[in-house]
C-alpha cells in the first residue's frame, strides 16, 4: 500500500505512445514529477533523442510508429525489462488527415478515410490491445488512457469539419467505455481526455489564422478565451493513471476551456 506523502505515480511505471513532443512530452514529464517511470515513443529521431535528454534517467524514449502493430508491444516490453511491470498506458498519437483529403464527407477519399482512421483509431487499438494483453499477465490490474477530442461529440463545421478525423475520435470513446465495462472486474480502467484547440504541431493552421483563433477565443472562453497549453492536461493525466482514480472507469473529461458549453458566438 502506498505511503500517505508518497506522490500520487510512485514507483509506477507508464508507456506513452506519443509522448515526444506537444501533449505527451508535457504529460511526461508531469508524471516523472508525480514519481513515475515512463517509457516514451515518437516518430521523429530528432524529438526522440532530445525528448530523453530532457526528461531524465526515469525515462527511456524509443522511436517508432503508432500505426505498427508492434511498436506499443516493444515500448511496453522495454517499461517490463527496464522496471519489471507495466502500470498505466497513455494513447496520445494521432493527428490530422486533412493532408491525405479528410474535410466534408462528400470530399473524402477513400484513401484520406483509411488513412486517418489508421493514424487515430488502429493505433490506439493496438497500444490498448498490448497494455490490456500485460496487464491480465502480471495481474493486479492497470489504468489505461486515450486521448480524443471535443470534435467527436462537439463539432465546429464552419472551422473544424474534417470527418474521418471526428469519427476517429468518436470512435475512441466507444473502443473505450466497452474495455471499461469488460475489463472492470479486472480492475483494468479505461478512460479517455477530450481536449479542444491545444497549441501543439497538429493545431499550427488554426493558430496561425485570424479568424479560427477569434472562433476559438469565444468557443474556449476560460482564462481569456485562449488556446490551450499542453500542460492544462497533465493535472487530469496524472489522476487518470495514479490510484486516485482507483473507483473511475469508463469516462471522459473534457479539457476544453469551456468549448463543451459554449456556442462559440459570444
Amino acid at each position: 500500500m502506498d505511503r500517505v506523502n508518497d506522490p500520487p505515480l510512485h514507483e509506477k511505471v507508464i508507456v506513452i505512445i506519443g509522448g515526444t513532443t506537444g501533449l505527451g512530452r508535457s504529460a511526461a514529464g508531469a508524471c516523472i514529477a508525480a514519481g513515475g517511470r515512463v517509457v516514451v515513443v515518437g516518430r521523429d529521431a530528432e524529438n526522440v533523442r532530445t525528448a530523453e535528454e530532457a526528461l531524465g534517467p526515469r525515462a527511456v524514449a524509443l522511436r517508432g510508429d503508432a500505426t505498427d502493430s508492434g511498436t506499443a508491444v516493444r515500448a511496453i516490453e522495454t517499461a517490463v525489462e527496464r522496471w519489471g511491470r507495466l502500470d498505466g498506458l497513455y494513447h496520445v498519437a494521432g493527428g490530422s488527415g486533412r493532408s491525405r483529403g479528410d474535410g466534408p464527407l462528400d470530399e473524402i477519399p477513400d484513401d484520406g478515410w483509411r488513412f486517418t482512421l489508421n493514424l487515430n483509431l488502429s493505433s490506439l487499438f493496438y497500444s490498448n490491445r498490448a497494455a490490456v494483453r500485460q496487464f491480465l499477465r502480471q495481474s493486479g490490474g492497470g489504468s489505461v488512457l486515450n486521448m480524443t477530442s471535443v470534435l467527436g461529440h462537439s463539432p465546429a463545421p464552419k472551422w473544424f469539419a474534417t470527418h474521418a478525423y471526428a469519427a476517429a475520435k468518436a470512435a475512441v470513446v466507444g473502443l473505450t467505455r466497452s474495455a471499461a465495462a469488460y475489463y472492470a472486474p479486472r480492475n483494468i480502467r479505461f478512460n479517455t481526455l477530450a481536449p479542444a484547440l491545444v497549441d501543439t504541431p497538429m493545431a499550427a493552421r488554426a493558430a496561425g489564422d485570424a479568424a479560427t483563433m477569434d472562433y476559438v477565443a469565444a468557443r474556449q472562453p476560460l482564462d481569456g478565451g485562449r488556446i490551450g497549453a499542453p500542460g492544462d492536461l497533465d493535472a487530469a493525466v496524472v489522476y487518470f493513471l495514479s490510484d486516485q482514480s482507483r473507483f473511475v472507469t469508463g469516462q471522459r473529461l473534457a479539457v476544453d476551456g469551456g468549448w463543451s458549453g459554449s456556442d462559440g458566438t459570444t
